[in-house]
């Protein structure tokens, strides 16, 4: 009984790991702008979210290592250093993206600006994490974040043409706009398939203890986690895809993309969209700022747990502090939440490589893994999504920075 209900709450914690500040930016942009022809994006971004969230649960159950331990200990200090240094960089932009996303939430309830936010939301997180376990930070927001639910049931009100959306999963090159519609594609991609996720993933695993005879739920959860996650993802480019297009609107404020759920819903949508996008962004912020940490710890040898006193893994403590308490100041300079969040989103698909590469050689070690090892398919998918949203994002980037 506790396994199924570790497999239900890991289901539902799925909501911040997927659909946080930057699937919900990357996807509203997309819908509004090119209506349903990113919807293919989205999908390949979902497969490949799959196969590494299961990969990094089987590499820690069957190893008794973290994905960034592994990494560390059989790629040496060196590697660790620099696949970390450009990783710690972009989670700290993302973590600020996420702690904006629930600044401005509270924005859209209250009438405060956002930037008055940002240092209770950091101290909340902050406290959350300090004062809690990981079982607390993993499903506190969980049932809560069902509130997210409001996209589907949004998108469904309004009436989407299924053929459009059919249509929209078959690849296809931009009519017009080739730079914006790139450098989207390749920020969706940097949403979903954040090396966040796989560390605190990774990581969750080892404290809970995991084992052989966990793979199974373990891919249950992968599978069945990041496709609920996903189709509240399509739930949230329906949506703009519906209201915005149409109309010309191109969505460069957070206020805008609330309209997506005032049409559909009416005034509910409102607070329904303030709740959806302040839980799972709240949700992603612990998750980020824990990641970051867990790395670190994990590569210097440190003491790392939620379940015990701060005292006793004082230097873990002190990263997850500093990592949320910088993020906030970008915040509070008043830096645009939407701006930076597709940004970092672009970064995050540039340094994938750093990350999935050396994954993928681990989870084909004979040592690591024994009979639990890669298939081929796992493989080629990985790889080949890695390399294209990199390839795609170094061209993107510069082009998108040039036309402004």
């Amino acid at each position: 009984m506790k396994k199924y209900l570790q497999v239900t709450l890991g289901i539902f914690t799925s909501i911040g790991g997927f659909l946080e500040v930057g699937a919900i930016a990357t996807t509203a942009q997309a819908g509004a702008q090119f209506g349903f022809r990113l919807a293919w994006v989205l999908l390949l971004g979902t497969i490949c979210v799959i196969f590494l969230v299961e990969m990094s649960g089987r590499l820690s159950a069957v190893s008794k290592h973290t994905l960034q331990d592994a990494m560390r200990e059989r790629f040496g200090a060196g590697f660790f250093l620099l696949s970390t240094i450009p990783g710690m960089v972009v989670d700290w932009l993302v973590l600020a993206s996420e702690i904006g996303g629930v600044a401005l939430a509270l924005q859209l309830v209250t009438g405060v600006g956002y930037q008055w936010w940002a240092f209770p939301v950091a101290i909340a997180a902050w406290l959350l994490m300090w004062k809690g376990n990981l079982g607390l930070v993993e499903n506190g927001t969980a049932l809560l974040g069902l509130v997210a639910l409001a996209f589907v049931v949004a998108a469904v009100r309004l009436h989407p043409p299924l053929h459009d959306l059919a249509a929209g999963l078959v690849p296809s090159l931009p009519r017009s706009d080739g730079a914006g519609y790139w450098f989207l594609a390749v920020s969706i991609l940097g949403a979903l398939i954040s090396p966040y996720l796989f560390f605190f993933y990774s990581s969750g695993a080892i404290e809970d203890q995991w084992d052989e005879n966990h793979i199974g739920s373990n891919r249950f959860t992968a599978i069945v986690g990041m496709s609920f996650g996903a189709v509240l993802a399509f739930g949230v480019l329906t949506a703009a895809a519906m209201v915005f297009y149409p109309r010309g609107i191109q969505v460069d404020r957070y206020e805008q993309v609330a309209l997506m759920l005032t049409e559909a819903l009416g005034r509910p949508g409102l607070y329904l969209f303030a709740g959806a996008l302040g839980i799972t962004c709240f949700g992603a912020a612990l998750e980020v700022a824990l990641g970051r940490a867990y790395v670190l710890a994990q590569g210097f040898g440190w003491n790392y747990t939620l379940n015990s006193p701060p005292a006793n893994s004082a230097r873990f403590s002190l990263v997850y502090t500093g990592m949320i308490g910088s993020a906030a100041v970008l915040m509070a300079l008043g830096i645009d939440p939407l701006t930076l969040t597709v940004f970092s989103m672009a970064l995050t698909a540039v340094t994938l490589p750093l990350v999935t590469l050396p994954f993928i050689l681990l989870m084909n070690d004979r040592a690591y893994m024994g009979e639990y090892r890669n298939g081929w398919i796992g493989n080629v998918a990985v790889v080949g999504i890695s390399l294209l949203a990199s390839l795609i994002a170094l061209v993107a980037i510069p082009l998108q920075l040039l036309g402004g």
